[in-house]
């Protein structure tokens, strides 16, 4: 490629001295690439003269394909270092139990045949320590409800609808579904998610006032302590999954329904490695409800 380059810096220049000087070489050498240049193309491409050089009309033909091939080239060695880097890199990610539990190994499973180098950091936090994470550093990116976010670009996923959980033998179990009503009398198990929780965010706008007794920061847990009979609660339908505990899940009425997305503060100053995930993200969820 060196010959192409110099080509194009004393068609630049309009000097070989003067090129010789910004590439660094000796004049003769440069001269000698031009030389093997016009070999390899069997041809002359410069004329020289006292008055300095000019193309020849072989030299003009083909200075338009030369140029090309040297920004062909710049790409090519700019992609090799993006893909380098994203070979190396290492996606460090906030998330909660529900996500990284149901989501992320499939996700992430198929990313690593695109990607097998890549590895992956799971921070697990709740809504608010993830945005903290996610200010201070310690994490590219994380999972959220983007309505507990601000001041940071957010992308919805999916939406995620809520259920009641019950103990098998409560005397809701029987029902259809469950009114707000309903749960805000029976002592309940409140999931903690930091600033926002969706469930007291729907009590509030209903006017009702739940009989909080537990504040539980694992979805797992708050599922054992129903199953043992400690109280009543709302968990994402998408924990509930693939669950051995002995519960009963119900709709409630009216339905609570969180947002899932991610966040982030610049994409642009993101490893590529987050940034591809990201994209990768936003491809397999666009369009899924």
């Amino acid at each position: 490629m060196n010959r192409y380059e110099i080509f194009l810096k004393v068609i630049e220049t309009e000097s070989f001295t003067k090129a010789a000087n910004e590439l660094g070489y000796t004049q003769s050498a440069i001269s000698q690439m031009i030389h093997s240049l016009e070999e390899e193309l069997s041809t002359t491409l410069i004329f020289r003269s006292r008055k300095g050089i000019t193309l020849t009309p072989d030299g003009a033909e083909f200075l338009p394909y030369i140029k090309n091939v040297c920004n062909s080239y710049r790409e090519l060695i700019e992609k090799s270092k993006e893909m380098q880097g994203l070979q190396k890199g290492i996606i460090r990610i906030g998330t909660f139990s529900s996500v990284s539990c149901h989501w992320l190994p499939g996700l992430i499973k198929d990313f690593k045949k695109l990607y097998p180098s890549v590895q992956f950091q799971l921070q697990q936090g709740e809504y608010t320590s993830i945005v903290q994470f996610i200010k201070e550093g310690s994490v590219d990116f994380g999972f959220v409800n983007p309505d507990a976010v601000t001041q940071m670009h957010t992308v919805p996923l999916k939406q995620d609808e809520m259920l009641a959980v019950l103990p098998c033998n409560h005397p809701l179990a029987g029902n259809k579904n469950v009114t707000l009503a309903e749960l805000g009398s029976e002592p309940f198990i409140l999931l903690e998610e930091g600033h926002l929780s969706e469930p007291l965010e729907i009590f509030k706008q209903n006017d009702l006032h739940p009989n909080i007794q537990y504040r539980v920061h694992d979805d797992y847990t708050i599922m054992s302590m129903v199953e043992e009979g400690l109280g009543i609660s709302i968990l994402p339908k998408l924990v509930l999954n693939r669950v051995s505990y002995h519960l009963v899940k119900k709709k409630i009425s009216p339905p609570i329904v969180r947002t899932i997305g991610i966040a982030y503060k610049n994409k642009k100053t993101l490893p590529i490695s987050s940034r591809f995930f990201i994209d990768f993200l936003i491809e397999q969820f666009h369009g899924k409800k």
